[in-house]
């Protein structure tokens, strides 16, 4: 394989995860999920803040179709749905802590 056609591999696969998780509120989901405990419905939308409903109810299910989490629904009244990680999305929080400290070092917040 040349070289450009490496670079053009690498990139592709690039491509591939920012399809994935290109969603407005994907990785700040994966965080709290994964590194905050913040694990209900509810608690996501307080959160995030600015995020609507129907747009949190789509970046979640999304990320779940994606294999990233996993939706319970404990039937109950009123009604209690939790969100974990699956093995992908714990697998990707060490690329959430590299982000993190990225944007530690080199953004002014």
């Amino acid at each position: 394989m040349r070289k450009s056609e490496e670079a053009a591999s690498r990139c592709k696969t690039i491509s591939m995860v920012q399809k994935l998780l290109g969603g407005k509120y994907k990785i700040e989901l994966l965080w709290y999920i994964g590194k905050c405990d913040v694990r209900r419905f509810g608690q996501l939308r307080r959160q995030i803040g600015e995020i609507t409903e129907s747009s949190l109810t789509k970046q979640l299910r999304e990320l779940e179709a994606d294999g990233f989490i996993i939706r319970h629904d404990f039937f109950e009244v009123p009604p209690r749905v939790e969100y974990t990680l699956t093995d992908l999305g714990k697998s990707f929080l060490s690329v959430l802590d590299s982000m993190k400290s990225w944007g530690d070092e080199n953004l002014s917040v």
